[in-house]
């Protein structure tokens, strides 16, 4: 990685939707979904749903900072999810469905609390995003790999990643690659 190739982990919900939307930033060089945060050694999909895991749906972005910085990325972070719903996000319920931030660096870590305080001045209900150190992360199976492009049609897609792509479309129009 070149100096200005950095990291980003960012966990909010189902990994298909945060993936969907971070592989359409200018900057962003590899989005790769997985999980983060756990006791188990090379967990699997179906290990982390059970929840026994600890560890957190999550995509991963090795992005160029001299392009996209990594306070715009926090900042679509939190757009594209509810920071304020414990273990869950909609219909996805559980602890792998945590909102949390894996910071990479004392730089990140700062970032992440002014902006978590910046937000809970505009809003009444407590944000409960976790704020952790990044710890080892696993790549999801190939087929949670950019899930979305390869299955628009299919109803979890269509029905809730859209939706939120459409709203993410507008509101980041300028950092969107061409």
């Amino acid at each position: 990685m070149s100096t200005s190739t950095q990291l980003a982990t960012f966990g909010g919900g189902c990994f298909w939707c945060i993936d969907a939307a971070f592989r359409r930033v200018k900057g962003v060089l590899n989005v790769s979904s997985g999980y983060t945060g756990g006791h188990t050694d090379n967990p699997t999909y179906k290990s982390v749903c059970s929840g026994t895991t600890g560890h957190a749906e999550v995509v991963q972005l090795e992005f160029d900072s001299a392009v996209v910085s990594f306070e715009t990325l926090l900042s679509m972070f939190f757009t594209l999810h509810d920071a304020t719903q414990l273990n869950r996000q909609g219909n996805d319920i559980g602890t792998q469905y945590r909102s949390v931030v894996y910071y990479h660096n004392d730089a990140q870590l700062s970032q992440t609390n002014e902006l978590i305080a910046q937000l809970q001045n505009h809003i009444s209900e407590p944000i409960v995003t976790e704020v952790s150190p990044a710890t080892t992360y696993y790549p999801a199976e190939h087929y949670h790999q950019d899930y979305y492009n390869e299955n628009p049609q299919q109803g979890y897609c269509s029905i809730l990643i859209a939706p939120k792509l459409h709203k993410f479309e507008t509101v980041f129009k300028e950092f969107l690659a061409d």
